[in-house]
C-alpha cells in the first residue's frame, strides 16, 4: 500500500534519535526572524511567478501571507519549504538557510494545499502511519488529535469526516513534530462560514500557546480577524509588510450628524479648521480619516473626536452621531495593490 503523497509532512533525518534532536533544537533561541527571504525568485520558462521577494515572519505571531490567486503564495511556500527550487535569491528559516533545509525541517510542520489520508482507516490510524514515516512520537497523535479537537471522532473512519475534519486532521498531522514553524496554505478552503470560524480559532489558539503561524490566504475578512502580522504580494513582489493594525490605521471615515441638517456646512467648516477634508451626503458629514495628520496633532483619535464634540457644541451644534467607520482589510488592500508598489517607502 503506497501513503498518498499530496499532504505534506515533514520526516525527522533520524528516527532513533528524532525525540532528543526534537527537544535540543526547539531549546534553541532563533536570532531574528522565523522566516526571512532577499531576493527570492523562481521562474518558470519566461514567467516570474515570485520576483525578487523580500519577506520577514517574527517569531510568536500569526503571519498572514496575502495576495489574489496566482500572486506567488503557494510557490514560496514550496521554496521555503524545500520542495521547489529557487530560481535566484534566498533566505532562512528557523536561522539555517534554504539551501540547508534538512536542518530546520524537522522543526516546520506544514499543511500545503489539501490533506490526504487513507479513507478506510481511522483518524488516529492515519496519524501513527504518519508518525511512523516520519519518525516522530507516536504519543503525539492523541495529544494532537486533543489539540485540534478530534479527541472523539479519533476513532472514527476517515472517510467520514467532513471537509472541516479532514482540514483538522492535516493540521494534526503537521503538528506532530511539535514545529516551531507552522505553515498552512489556505486551511479555509472550501469551508462553510461555521467552518471557517472554527478553523481561525484553531489557528489563533495554536500561537498563543505554540509555534510561530505563516498563512496563506486569499479570504481576506478571515486574515483580518487571525492575523497580527501580513505580508501582502502581488505578481510575485510584496507591496507591503508590517502589523496588521499598521496598514488599517488611518483608514476609513469618521460620520458626523447634527440635530438640524442645515447646520451641516457649519459642521464641515469646523473640520477644514482642523485640516480635515469632508464631504455633505443627505444628512450627515464624511470626514476622511486617511490622512492621519489632524489625528496626530489631536495627540490620538479619541482626543480627536472629544475636541470636534467639545467645539461643535460651543458653536452651538448638537450632533447626533460621531462615529467612525472603520477601513476594512479588504478596502486597504484594494486601495494598496491599486497604487505602484512602493515598499522601501513602508
Amino acid at each position: 500500500m503506497t501513503p498518498p503523497t499530496d499532504a505534506v509532512h515533514i520526516p525527522a533525518p533520524d528516527p532513533e534519535t528524532a525525540d532528543l534532536d526534537r527537544k535540543a533544537q526547539q531549546s534553541a533561541t532563533v536570532a531574528g526572524p522565523v522566516v526571512e527571504t532577499r531576493g527570492l525568485t523562481k521562474r518558470y520558462g519566461s514567467r516570474t511567478v515570485v520576483d525578487s521577494l523580500d519577506m520577514q515572519v517574527p517569531a510568536g505571531v500569526v503571519a498572514g501571507f496575502i495576495g489574489p490567486n496566482g500572486a506567488g503564495k503557494t510557490t514560496t511556500l514550496r521554496m521555503l519549504l524545500g520542495l521547489v527550487r529557487p530560481s535566484a535569491g534566498g533566505g532562512r528559516v528557523l536561522g539555517l538557510p534554504l539551501g540547508a533545509a534538512a536542518g530546520y525541517l524537522p522543526r516546520v510542520g506544514a499543511l500545503i494545499e489539501s490533506p490526504a489520508f487513507y479513507p478506510g482507516l481511522s483518524g488516529e490510524r492515519n496519524l501513527a502511519v504518519q508518525a511512523t514515516l516520519g519518525g516522530c512520537d507516536p504519543t503525539r497523535v492523541p495529544v494532537v488529535l486533543e489539540r485540534v479537537g478530534l479527541a472523539e471522532r479519533g476513532d472514527d473512519p476517515y472517510r467520514t469526516y467532513s471537509l472541516g475534519m479532514k482540514q483538522r486532521l492535516g493540521i494534526a498531522g503537521a503538528l506532530l513534530g511539535d514545529p516551531a514553524l507552522l505553515i498552512l496554505d489556505e486551511p479555509t478552503n472550501g469551508l462553510d462560514p461555521a467552518g471557517i470560524r472554527d478553523m481561525r480559532g484553531l489557528v489563533r489558539s495554536l500561537a498563543e500557546d505554540g509555534p510561530t503561524v505563516l498563512v496563506s490566504s486569499h479570504l481576506l475578512a478571515e486574515v483580518q480577524e487571525m492575523c497580527d502580522w501580513l505580508i501582502v504580494i502581488e505578481y510575485g513582489r510584496r507591496v507591503f509588510q508590517g502589523p496588521t493594525a499598521r496598514l488599517l490605521a488611518g483608514g476609513g471615515n469618521l460620520i458626523l450628524g447634527c440635530e438640524h441638517p442645515a447646520d451641516l456646512p457649519q459642521l464641515q467648516a469646523l473640520l477644514a479648521r482642523r485640516s480635515m477634508s469632508s464631504t455633505i451626503g443627505g444628512d450627515r458629514v464624511y470626514a476622511d480619516l486617511t490622512d492621519v495628520a489632524a489625528i496626530q496633532a489631536a495627540g490620538g483619535l479619541t482626543r480627536l473626536l472629544a475636541e470636534i464634540n467639545r467645539s461643535a457644541m460651543v458653536e452651538h451644534l448638537t450632533l447626533v452621531e460621531l462615529t467612525v467607520a472603520r477601513a476594512s482589510l479588504e478596502d486597504r488592500y484594494l486601495s494598496l495593490t491599486a497604487e505602484p508598489a512602493n515598499e522601501g517607502a513602508r
